[in-house]
């Protein structure tokens, strides 16, 4: 945001990010600093399997693979294999900074407890396994095999998929 103040000379506020660490910090410069940028770039992959803490991946464009510790992934929990994902790589270097999963997927519950009939005057959740294996809190009326969508930021349940 470029700040024009009545007295004084001009300044940017800015929010930086550390695409490493995930860490925001606001920043601000002013008028006619010198800032070195870094290019950055997102590639397509699709999720084939996990192995111990290592996630194997494949590359959509070039069909080449390779694997990331699980630090690197958003929210590995929630994946499932043949997911599509996009690796975001700092450009000079080749690094992998990090694994950005889709903001919702589908996914279907594999256990959890019957809920009771006609409960549903609050707004009540219960645990329910998915296919991940991963826990997400669900309202009553979700069964065993019916399929949800999850919100990947914050792991909740978002809603029923018909």
């Amino acid at each position: 945001q470029h700040v024009k103040p009545g007295k004084g000379p001009a300044f940017v506020r800015t929010k930086l990010k550390n695409l490493k660490t995930g860490k925001v910090i606001p920043n601000t410069f002013t008028a006619g600093v010198k800032i070195n940028t870094q290019r950055v770039e997102r590639r397509p992959y699709q999720f084939l399997y996990k192995e111990g803490e290592t996630y194997h991946f494949m590359n959509s464009e070039t069909f080449e693979q390779t694997f990331f510790s699980s630090e690197i992934i958003s929210a590995p929990q929630f994946l499932k294999e043949g997911d599509s994902v996009e690796v975001l790589y700092h450009a000079e270097t080749e690094t992998p900074l990090s694994c950005d999963m889709p903001a919702y997927v589908d996914l279907k519950v594999t256990y959890t407890e019957p809920g009771d009939r006609g409960n549903t005057a609050t707004n009540t959740f219960k645990d329910a396994t998915v296919e991940t294996g991963a826990i997400v809190k669900v309202p009553l009326f979700i069964n065993t095999g019916e399929r949800i969508k999850v919100d990947t930021r914050s792991g909740e349940y978002s809603e029923r998929v018909k």
